[in-house]
């Protein structure tokens, strides 16, 4: 069996509808340009087809597009009307044009928006209709040759039109696979297949026999491995007894399974008075700080994958009015029973207004906020197929009060669907933030019970105070996709298409 997790890179179409018509005596004739955003400037990736004197095209050319889980990626589709005598881009009508976030797509699935002129306003009732193109793969084996030169020795069936490939189990001689030799280098290549012979290449791995059975490959495409310096993988495949499946986690991600985010705000008095400059809290004369920064620049990553963007945002370590008794889950703002914010600037809305409210104490308790993020994933469980994961962001200083309950507590939530980012903020001792991550050993209770997987990923925010906000983001949810996938897969879950939205 081989089972591919997720492909970063996907298939967007762009039909259109009502455009305006720019000529005289007959219709436009449009065509769409793709670009996206990099350091500020709009850089073209690729353009379809010209319709010729059609207001409602659909576009036989394609977008194909790197996906990034962890970062920003803007997009803007621009529509012309095609002048004959023109040599340069801006000499064609302008139609109308469309921006958003690759992320947007993904959650949607089908996204369906007016066109707006360079003025703001309508572009008539222009419209556009972002969507997946579903792809065709197929994987050829190839063993190696004495003379060093690759022989094909098996080519899987095309699947038509999907991106949860089921192909029919096969067996391969190992004399053909690799002469007999469990040694010998066998190469793994995945295509995209197309009518025209123009297979698109999806990426590769290598190993040999012995190695090939229960073994996770990452699949690479050395071409843009090369050109890109945060180039990781274009997925990866885990290869069992020679039989093949895949299964498309893409679709899980845009289907809604991680669709549970929950905020966690340190409140305790460690991190100084928020009426004085000196405080963590303190917000500055540009309406800012290190929480802000750090729940703006995370945030806005999250909520492209949130089908609702309501976050939970909970507070800990503070005195509450009107009793003013000491709180290590309350809602910042102040609605127990609705503490949803609507969107990331909900989250820092909620944040800044809850400040002048409350007195600052502690201890710096996280077993409380984790255990009540773990209460509704074990809920989770209870449903037959895999449909909710819980992301638990938390920002503090850093200095915790109640370790040994906080290790209990993630080792138990290891066991569930959810993940826990910490983010510390200020300039304290982060080794007790470090050791809860457990990349360095296996993180153990206070019993001696082991976690089942790593689910903890800390990143201190003062390595970043001078780096932009997606640089941040990046580091932050680069384990993410991964501890999922590793839920999945102890669990031996399939994926579905029917998560709750």
């Amino acid at each position: 069996m081989a089972t591919c997790y997720y492909f970063n890179s996907l298939v967007l179409y762009a039909p259109l509808k009502y455009l305006l018509d720019r000529d005289v005596a007959s219709k436009s004739d449009p065509f769409c340009v793709l670009f996206h955003e990099v350091d500020g400037n709009w850089v073209e990736l690729g353009r379809t087809e010209t319709a010729v004197n059609n207001l409602n095209p659909v576009f036989g050319v394609k977008f194909r597009v790197d996906y990034h889980f962890e970062e920003i990626q803007k997009l803007r589709f621009a529509i012309f009307d095609e002048d004959k005598c023109a040599t340069q881009l801006y000499e064609h009508d302008f139609l109308g044009e469309f921006i958003c976030t690759l992320g947007v797509i993904v959650s949607n699935k089908k996204l369906h928006r007016p066109l707006i002129l360079a003025n703001g306003k309508p572009a008539g009732k222009g419209s556009i209709t972002d969507f997946f193109g579903k792809s065709d793969p197929y994987l050829e084996f190839h063993k190696q040759g004495d003379d060093g030169k690759w022989m094909l020795v098996h080519r899987t069936e095309v699947i038509k039109n999907t991106l949860d490939p089921a192909w029919k189990p096969f067996t391969v001689p190992l004399i053909s696979l690799c002469n007999g030799d469990v040694d010998r280098n066998i190469k793994v290549l995945c295509y995209d297949y197309d009518n025209d012979g123009g297979h698109d290449f999806i990426g590769e791995f290598q190993t040999t026999a012995a190695k090939m059975s229960e073994v996770e490959f990452d699949c690479i495409n050395p071409k843009k491995q090369k050109k890109k310096k945060n180039y990781r993988n274009s997925g990866f495949i885990i290869v069992k007894s020679c039989k093949v499946r895949m299964e498309g986690w893409v679709d899980g991600w845009k289907d809604g399974w991680i669709n549970r985010k929950m905020v966690g705000i340190d409140f305790t008095a460690s991190n100084g008075n928020p009426r004085e400059p000196s405080s963590l809290h303190y917000i500055n004369p540009l309406g800012s700080n290190e929480y802000l920064a750090a729940i703006l620049a995370v945030g806005q990553i999250i909520q492209d994958y949130d089908t609702d963007k309501m976050f939970p945002a909970l507070g800990f370590g503070a005195q509450l009015p009107p009793d003013w008794k000491v709180s290590h889950e309350f809602a910042i703002n102040f609605n127990p029973t609705n503490p949803f914010c609507s969107g990331v600037e909900g989250i820092a809305q909620a944040y800044s207004a809850c400040l002048p409210h409350i007195r600052f104490y502690g201890p710096t308790n996280f077993a409380p906020i984790i255990s009540h993020v773990a209460r509704f994933a074990a809920q989770a469980l209870q449903q037959e197929k895999a449909a909710q994961y819980f992301t638990l962001l938390i920002i503090t200083d850093g200095v915790i009060s109640d370790m040994d309950e906080t290790r209990q507590e993630i080792v138990q939530a290891s066991k569930l669907p959810m993940s826990i980012i910490i983010i510390g903020v200020g300039n304290a001792d982060f080794a007790a933030m470090e050791f809860l991550d457990g990349d360095a050993s296996v993180l153990r209770s206070n019993t001696g019970e082991e976690a089942v997987r790593d689910i903890v990923q800390f990143v201190p925010f003062r390595d970043f105070r001078n780096a932009p906000k997606e640089t941040l983001a990046k580091s932050i949810l680069a384990e993410l996709p991964q501890q999922v996938t590793q839920y999945f897969k102890q669990r031996n879950l399939p994926p579905t298409n029917t998560a709750p939205k």
